[in-house]
């Protein structure tokens, strides 16, 4: 490799065969590689036959790290991030890195690949030209609770991470705040041997997942359907709603309506009707 580079690799989140050709050449190529946990990367690694230098970066200490890929990088070497499984930073350690490194005016360059909400997402039959990606929701069930309710009303399909001890009482959480015949999806262990793709009513996924302890085990991606639209406002663009919305901040109602509307090409009496609401 003719420069120091951070690689960003992503790794299989499950069927090792999954790790892409350009991948498996940079891990061999690199001099180092910075790994969340050492050891289970190093039986991704052992796997491949892939001989590569490790170092740790995790939650805990990634920020102490920095200085030290940092100086690695200047001294000529490249260095490959990875994560347990899957995209680094996504719900995993590395964003203080990456922006230290960039910072520090090395190139970042990644190494696409798998990425378990995305590989869910994809499988669920759920709407997948809007999404929101939560990730892993607060372990207590009060601010767990406030979270979602705080989700209720959007309407793009909602992607969370979750984990086993935590599922039952998640699903139980977004049944309570979205309501209980909300449309959902759980993905369960992608890629693995017991891979399970579940879709059904909240409260339905709840009894569901109570009444197998089997469904309770590995790692889970849920994704909900988004809220219903508001009749109102369903046919109304959201870039012409929000050029409305900047305008009504200086202008008074029919009039921001009217320049909204020779801007977007909106009818003006809905634009008008969603202000006034």
């Amino acid at each position: 490799m003719s420069e120091p580079v951070l690689y960003i690799v992503a790794t299989p989140i499950g069927n090792l065969a999954d790790l892409s050709e350009r991948a498996r050449e940079v891990l061999d190529s690199v001099d180092y590689i910075a790994a969340e946990d050492t050891r289970h990367s190093g039986r991704l690694l052992a796997h491949f036959n892939i001989k590569g230098q490790m170092i740790s970066v995790h939650d805990h200490n990634e920020r102490q790290r920095c200085e030290h890929i940092i100086n690695l990088l200047g001294s000529g070497h490249s260095i490959a991030l990875v994560s347990d499984a899957g995209t680094p930073l996504i719900s995993d350690p590395g964003y203080h890195l990456v922006r230290a490194v960039r910072e520090a005016g090395y190139r970042v360059s990644p190494v696409p690949g798998c990425c378990a909400f995305i590989a869910a997402l994809s499988a669920s039959g759920l709407p997948s030209d809007r999404f929101q990606f939560i990730g892993f929701l607060p372990s207590k069930s009060g601010a767990r609770l406030q979270a979602l309710e705080a989700l209720a009303g959007n309407s793009e399909t909602l992607v969370f991470y979750e984990s086993t001890h935590r599922i039952v009482d998640s699903l139980g959480a977004m049944s309570q705040a979205f309501g209980a015949d909300r449309y959902a999806v759980v993905a369960r262990e992608l890629t693995k041997t017991f891979e399970t793709i579940h879709g059904d009513r909240l409260s339905a996924l709840v009894e569901w997942v109570q009444a197998d302890s089997n469904q309770q085990r590995g790692e889970f991606v849920v994704l909900v359907q988004g809220a219903a639209p508001d009749p109102r406002t369903d046919s109304i663009d959201p870039e012409a709603e929000r050029i409305l919305r900047i305008l009504a901040k200086e202008m008074p109602p029919k009039k921001a309506a009217g320049v909204a509307a020779e801007i977007t090409g909106e009818k003006k009496n809905r634009l008008y009707q969603l202000l006034i609401d």
